[in-house]
């Protein structure tokens, strides 16, 4: 990166030297601030994306972490079901007692499971924005060196196709904010 920047700074004393070439060291410019922002945005989408997906695998370890327990409970009750046991009363109260975790567990697990689908859900969400982002970055990238050719060969033709190019990064990188 600071290689950029003295780069820029050397081309933009080119441009002093030579007005014509003013508009092009300012768009140049204006390059390298949009692709700072947009390479930020494109760190953070990524890094939202990885603590989305981090949540999503706890959450789902949760999960499998209360269906054990609860099929554990299933299983005690079927093997209370299966022996004969001496006082009966006793017996139906701590199958009773069991019926009501097995279902508690039941409930958990459909809430358990919704929030680890919606953390799964918000990971492709992240994961979009982060892709037009990078491709936004990725073109406003070749926009700047395009725009610095104009200034090697002095041919406008080379900043026209800069510009387009990098409206066309900003357009890809500004679709990553309407991304929900």
């Amino acid at each position: 990166m600071p290689e950029d920047l003295r780069e820029l700074q050397e081309n933009a004393e080119h441009g002093a030297h030579e007005p014509d070439l003013a508009p092009v060291t300012l768009t140049m410019a204006v390059f390298a601030v949009l692709v700072a922002a947009t390479g930020l945005l494109g760190h953070r989408a990524h890094t939202e994306e990885m603590l989305h997906q981090t949540k999503a695998t706890d959450q789902w370890a949760y999960y499998q972490a209360k269906d054990i327990r609860r099929k554990n409970y299933e299983l005690f009750l079927d093997e209370l079901s299966v022996f004969t046991l001496q006082n009966s009363e006793q017996t139906q109260r701590i199958k009773e007692k069991y019926a009501k975790e097995v279902e508690r567990y039941r409930d958990q697990e459909k809430d358990i499971q919704a929030e680890a689908r919606n953390a799964e859900n918000e990971v492709r969400v992240q994961e979009r924005r982060a892709d037009r982002f990078d491709l936004g970055e990725v073109m406003l990238e070749a926009a700047l060196v395009i725009c610095s050719i104009t200034l090697l060969t002095r041919k406008k033709g080379f900043w026209r196709f800069g510009l387009v190019l990098g409206a066309a990064g900003l357009a890809i990188a500004a679709s990553g904010l309407l991304i929900h």
